[in-house]
């Protein structure tokens, strides 16, 4: 694949495309279609994707560091991809597979990631404030000090999940499975606990209102 005419905007239709293992970091990939694309082990750290289309991509093992992800991602594969440091503002992340993914210091504010798979992702100290996580799998994750205030997590499975120090304000939690996690000191005040699973939950700490 000519990376040099990808990266000079020559082409904008890259759909199913294989891009294993190539070097695309830094490149400007706005608006590109890349749907089904193979980006399996590609370098795509500080590339801008901005409105790119990435539905159904493979990113398995990518290093994505310092990327603007702003992107449709529907059902993409990022399993142990190195998100660190990047833009997902407003992603659209529905049944992506995110699984042992690295997304410290990444904004996911606004992002849809509904039926997302996120199990043993570390997600410490994340801003995820109005994030759409129905449904999604968080068990395992670690989440310690991050910001998921009116975060919508009705139906997500949070078993075994770290939420130490969490923000939970106004967090929809409805019928969220949270066995044995950890909410030690997390702010939930406002949020909606109605169905809630807390069998082995650790809430030594937390802020929880009076109704809950």
């Amino acid at each position: 694949m000519d990376t040099d005419a990808i990266r000079m905007g020559k082409q904008k239709n890259l759909a199913g495309a294989d891009l294993e293992d190539e070097d695309l970091s830094n490149a400007d990939l706005s608006r590109l279609t890349l749907c089904g694309a193979n980006l399996m082990g590609a370098n795509l750290s500080g590339t801008k994707f901005t409105a790119a289309r990435l539905d159904g991509a493979n990113l398995m093992g990518c290093q994505v560091k310092g990327a603007d992800l702003r992107a449709n991602l529907l059902g993409a594969n990022l399993m142990q991809a190195d998100l660190s440091d990047s833009d997902l503002r407003g992603a659209n992340l529905r049944g992506a597979n995110l699984m042992q993914a690295n997304l410290t210091r990444t904004s996911l504010a606004g992002a849809f990631l509904s039926g997302a798979n996120l199990m043993s992702v570390n997600l410490k100290g994340v801003d995820l404030r109005g994030a759409d996580l129905r449904g999604a799998n968080l068990s395992n994750a670690n989440l310690q000090s991050a910001n998921l205030s009116q975060a919508d997590l009705q139906g997500a499975v949070l078993s075994e999940t770290n939420l130490e120090e969490a923000d939970l304000r106004e967090a929809n939690l409805a019928g969220a499975n949270l066995t044995g996690a950890n909410l030690l000191c997390a702010e939930l005040t406002g949020a909606n606990l109605r169905g809630a699973t807390l069998s082995g939950t650790c809430l030594k700490g937390t802020i929880l209102d009076e109704e809950n």
